[in-house]
């Protein structure tokens, strides 16, 4: 690739993200959440539809790749606001487990929903293959930089 073709792509890459980050589906909120409390309501319901009504709030923290501080200030306003409880396991009274309540159920479905239909538009709009596409470029997008922030880590120890 001449140099010239690399600049003109690395232009339309920058402007692509730029649009990327500013787009209003970031901004929007379901229910008066936002999308750090709506990634734990997730977190938790994937977590009871494999099976586990209770999560740990380490195990939160290690899906979503955030700290443990942040998550439990985010599970402290989904407790205030009725969407989760703790609940301590009666044979190990140091762990403590996080699940939805009813309300939370009902709200972090509702989100879903909301967003596999975001989403299925998107598709439509797309296309299949498109879309199957976007899913693998993305994919391998974050690989890039995940690895690439894995190899800068390691040469500034």
């Amino acid at each position: 690739m001449d140099k010239d073709n690399q600049l003109e792509i690395i232009q339309r890459l920058r402007e692509s993200f730029t649009r990327f980050t500013k787009a209003e589906w970031r901004q929007k909120s379901f229910n008066g959440l936002n999308r750090s409390e709506l990634r734990i309501l997730f977190c938790i319901m994937a977590n009871t539809d494999d099976g586990n009504p209770k999560i740990k709030v380490s195990d939160i923290s290690k899906k979503l790749l955030v700290t443990t501080p942040t998550v439990t200030q985010l599970i402290k306003k989904l407790m205030a606001d009725g969407l989760v409880k703790r609940t301590v396991d009666p044979d190990d009274r140091r762990s403590v487990g996080i699940e939805l309540t009813p309300k939370g159920e009902q709200i972090t479905k509702a989100a879903d929903e909301q967003f596999n239909q975001h989403l299925g538009g998107l598709i439509e709009h797309l296309g299949e293959e498109n879309s199957l596409m976007l899913a693998e470029l993305l994919g391998k997008a974050y690989n890039y930089y995940n690895e690439k922030d894995k190899t800068s880590i390691n040469r500034r120890s």
